[in-house]
Parts: structure tokens; sequence; C-alpha cells
């Protein structure tokens, strides 16, 4: 089993990708997702086959990891559309590339939820890899160790570019942690090179390393995911403060209309309080904000409502006189005055609906009657 890398993704989030770049890595991730799914097969094989129970959550973990990174170059695939992609496209690309894989629905408990990009799923997927053949003791020959240790200062310098988007408050000991990581390596390459055994030393430090890189990747991602929630939920009271605004200027204009006028209070936004920074906390804010919005969308289409049937019953005044004059009567004189009256009373402020609701149809009433007893 030769272990493959993660290909380097093209642009970053929020830029669109270039679409030269874009053929040599969906190129690299083919062949790495072919790569990596006979790695894990011959992996899960050499499980099943000495019934390592204790690694199988690690290899589900594997798997459901590698679905998610194909389902994604899948969705790549449909949007490149053989290279047939404008500036709408590239965005798009850009954000399958960057933006979070859905790994909601997947079997592995620790991956359910877990809010990684694709370039990180893959590394991810190198580390868990790694984890996995050290756990193996898959250690046959001096080439397999030089390489083993090749592939380990790679892993440390990726473990290095994690770092460098770290907190301040742990950035610092992250950087001790991964200096002691290298340290560790240089003593095994320098035990190696005087002809001393390090089989046995090589697959414990293997092992930190990759948890290591796992850990950096799994927090990157939660702090991801925690700024966009505050994003999130400041951005969404902006809008309900924009709105509750909207909405009591709606409520004002609608009692000043028509009488009687729903009667619904307008949410106040600022009861909520401050956007809270803590995550289950901004959880709960988002939730409140969510019914706050509910509550205002009742209040919107009520008062919208009260003034869309005023004026669709002002519009039906001049249908009726129409109706009337094609059947010769729009000169009776009761109702002309059936009509005028609710004309008179819907230029009110606040018109009369209960009122106006009785004048209309007693017109159209009249109006029938008149046309039964005409001449035909």
């Amino acid at each position: 089993m030769s272990p493959v890398s993660a290909p380097t993704a093209p642009g970053r989030l929020g830029e669109p990708v270039q679409p030269q770049a874009m053929i040599g890595y969906l190129a690299e991730l083919d062949a790495w997702t072919a790569a990596r799914r006979s790695e894990l097969a011959a992996l899960d094989a050499e499980i099943l086959g000495r019934r390592l129970s204790a690694l199988t959550p690690d290899m589900q973990l594997s798997l459901a990891l590698w679905q998610a990174v194909k389902s994604r170059y899948d969705l790549l695939l449909v949007t490149w559309d053989s290279g047939r992609v404008g500036p709408a496209e590239c965005a798009r690309l850009s954000s399958l590339i960057w933006g979070r894989l859905d790994t909601g629905a997947a079997p592995s408990a620790q991956l359910a939820g877990m809010a990684v990009s694709l370039p990180e799923a893959c590394r991810l997927s190198d580390a868990l890899v790694a984890q996995l053949r050290q756990k193996l003791n898959l250690d046959p020959n001096a080439e397999q160790l030089a390489r083993r240790l090749r592939d380990l200062r790679a892993q440390l310098e990726r473990i290095r570019e994690q770092i460098r988007i770290e907190p301040p408050a742990s950035a610092d000991a992250a950087r001790v942690q991964v200096e002691r990581l290298a340290a560790r390596t240089s003593e095994l390459e320098a035990k190696r090179e005087r002809g001393g055994d390090i089989g046995g030393l090589l697959g414990p430090l293997e092992i930190d390393a990759a948890r290591y890189e796992r850990d950096l990747i799994v927090g990157g991602a939660q702090r991801r995911e925690n700024r966009d929630a505050l994003a999130r939920a400041r951005e969404l009271t902006v809008e309900l403060s924009a709105r509750e605004q909207a909405l009591r200027q709606l409520v004002a204009n609608t009692v000043a209309a028509v009488s009687p006028a729903p009667k619904y209070a307008v949410p106040d936004v600022e009861a909520l309080g401050p956007v809270p920074n803590t995550r289950s906390a901004i959880d709960a804010h988002l939730a409140r904000l969510d019914q706050v919005a509910r509550a205002m969308q009742v209040v919107q289409d009520a008062y919208t409502g009260a003034l869309a049937e005023r004026d669709a019953v002002a519009a039906l005044v001049p249908a009726l006189r129409a109706k009337a004059e094609a059947l010769g009567q729009a000169g009776d004189a009761d109702f002309v005055a059936l009509t005028e009256a609710a004309e008179r009373l819907l230029a009110r402020r606040p018109a009369p609906m209960a009122v106006v609701r009785q004048l209309l149809p007693a017109a159209q009433t009249l109006l029938d009657v008149l046309a039964e007893g005409s001449p035909r």
C-alpha cells in the first residue's frame, strides 16, 4: 500500500477559482480519491483479517470521510461541466472547495456535524490513514522507514501551516508541541543514520503527529463554525431590527387606514439583549431570533392582509358600476346611494371596513334583483 497525499487546492474562500488551476486540481483530486479508496480497502482487509475490532471506529471514520470527499468531488465535476464555466460557475467551484462539507448524515458519529472544508477533509484523511497504518505496524524495510520519515517531516510542515491560523491564545502552546514532535523526529533520523533500529519508535511518533494534526484541523473547523454562528446571529439581529422598524410603520399605516385593524404586537428585538459569545448561548440566541422572525411574519401577513382587503373592496365599486351600466341600471337611486356611501366610507381614515363589507354585497344583491326584473 503506497500512501498518497492530498492535492493542494486552488484559490481561497470568497474568491473564484482560475479555470486553468481547476483543471489540474480535479485531475489530482481524482487520482487521490481513487488511490485513497484502494488504500482504505487494503487497510480494511488487514483489520478484518487480523480481527482488530478496536480499529473499526477509526476505519469507519476514514471511510465516511472519503465518501464525503468523493461526494463533493462529484459536485465539482458537475459544476465544472468539462470546462464550460463562467464567473458564476468559478465562484460556485470556490464555494464547493472551501465551504464546509455535508457531514450531517455521516454514519460515523465522529464525523457527523463536523465542519471541515474539502482541503481540510483530504488532509484529515491523510492523517487518519497514517495513524491507521502505524497502528497496524505495516513497517517492512529500511526504504519504508526512510519514506515514513520524509512523510513525517512533510506532516510537520502541514502542522506548522495549520498553526498559523491558530488564535494567539493557543498558538504558542501549539508551536511548542510541534517543535517537540520535530525534535523527536530529528532524534530518530540521527539514530537511524548511526545504524540504530527505529521501527518501534517511529510508529508511536507518527501516531502522535497524526493525532495532533487531526486535533488542529478539527479545532480550526470548530472555531470557524463558532465564528460563523456568531456572524449569523449578528447579521440576523441587524436584519430583524430593520424589519421591526418597517413593521411598526406598517402597523401605523394600517391602523390609520382601516378599522378594525389587526391587534398584534411587533416583537422587540432589543428585548433579547446583546449577542452572547459562547457557542451554547449563541445557539440559544439564534433559536430566539428565529422565533422573533416567525412572529414578525405573522404580524406582516395580518396587517398587509388588512390593507389588501381595503384595496380589493375599493376596486369592487367601479366594477359594480360597470356591471350596472351593462344592465342599464346605473341610474338606479338605491344602487347609486349604496355605492356612493361605500366610497365615502372608504375615503375615511380609518375606513370602517365592517360597514363597507355590508354595503357592497347589498349593492351586488340589488343589481341581481334589478337584473331579474328588467325586460329581456
